[in-house]
């Protein structure tokens, strides 16, 4: 996991591999897809959709793990085993392109290049970006770059730390299919329930526990943990709101709160109510801190290398 982070931070996923064999995930998302299509019909009744989708994230997870532990039945031991491995779950973390992803919002935010900024925004987040103004676009850059700390690091991280290579595929595929098919509309309610329910259920402690290093490496840990533990469970994720309030108390900003999806205005609590609106600046801050988180997992990750070896 040390290895593959560190590849990841280095080279990301190539846009040259991405052309040529196009991703892993994506593979995963069309397996997914298929079984929508065929086993979602809008004319089903709501409690056969809603068996159709248990049953498809079964048989899923049942074939990629299975699959995962051929693998690693065919990876050498050794130095060899431990790098063929890492480049295996390399693809599956995703620091780089979420701080390139980031960092494409904070630059035109910068210059106040606002259909850029809101172009960029659009890629990383799911609600419409056509008019949002510029404290919008930086809230929603800084909401995803807190919850995707948790769902593109920590949790592919930490499950491959507890269950090796097939940890990583399973969660992955949770994961993917959260966000293709768990949503709460009319067409996802039913049939993705499960799989928003399972993922809700292994992201429980790899949002918690990036929380925690977000909080640690604060210049004010008492303070980020005292808000966070005050203001996390108010968002409608039961995992998302950890991180998002941790990055919020530590860069002194105030996220979630009220915003328009599908044309309707919710009217979700602030985390850190007390902060200010987030601009372009804060999203560099945002970084700044993301790249300390990196560190910091990358230390703990090597702490356990160097326990396990001795």
């Amino acid at each position: 996991m040390l290895i593959a982070l560190c590849i990841d931070r280095l080279f990301g996923w190539p846009d040259f591999l991405f052309r040529r064999f196009s991703h892993p995930v994506v593979g995963i998302g069309q397996l997914i897809s298929f079984f929508e299509r065929n086993l979602n019909k809008t004319g089903w009744s709501s409690s056969l959709r809603m068996a159709t989708g248990l049953l498809t994230l079964i048989f899923l997870m049942t074939g990629l793990t299975i699959l995962g532990f051929l693998i690693v039945l065919a990876i050498p031991a050794g130095t060899l085993g431990i790098l063929v491995t890492s480049f295996l779950v390399w693809p599956f973390i995703a620091a780089k392109s979420l701080a390139d992803h980031v960092k494409a919002v904070a630059e035109p935010l910068k210059t106040n290049d606002l259909p850029s900024a809101r172009q960029a925004v659009s890629m990383i987040v799911g609600r419409n970006s056509d008019n949002l103004g510029s404290n919008d676009i930086a809230r929603a850059a800084l909401e995803s770059l807190a919850e995707n700390t948790s769902d593109g690091v920590t949790a592919p991280l930490f499950w491959g730390v507890l269950l090796g290579f097939p940890g990583v595929l399973i969660y992955k595929l949770v994961n993917t299919a959260d966000s293709m098919i768990g949503y709460k509309s009319e067409r996802y309610r039913d049939f993705g329930w499960a799989s928003a329910r399972f993922d809700d259920l292994i992201n429980y402690i790899p949002a918690r526990l990036t929380s925690l290093i977000y909080a640690i490496i604060s210049r004010n840990t008492l303070k980020v943990l005292r808000i966070t533990l005050r203001d996390a469970s108010q968002h409608r994720s039961p995992n998302a709101g950890w991180p998002e309030t941790s990055v919020a108390a530590s860069i002194g900003v105030k996220l979630s709160g009220p915003r328009i999806y599908d044309g309707i205005k919710t009217n979700d609590p602030w985390l850190n109510s007390d902060g200010r609106n987030p601009t372009g600046h804060d999203l560099f801050s945002g970084l700044r801190l993301f790249d300390h988180f990196l560190w910091a997992i990358t230390l703990l990750l090597l702490s356990c290398s160097v326990i396990s070896f001795a």
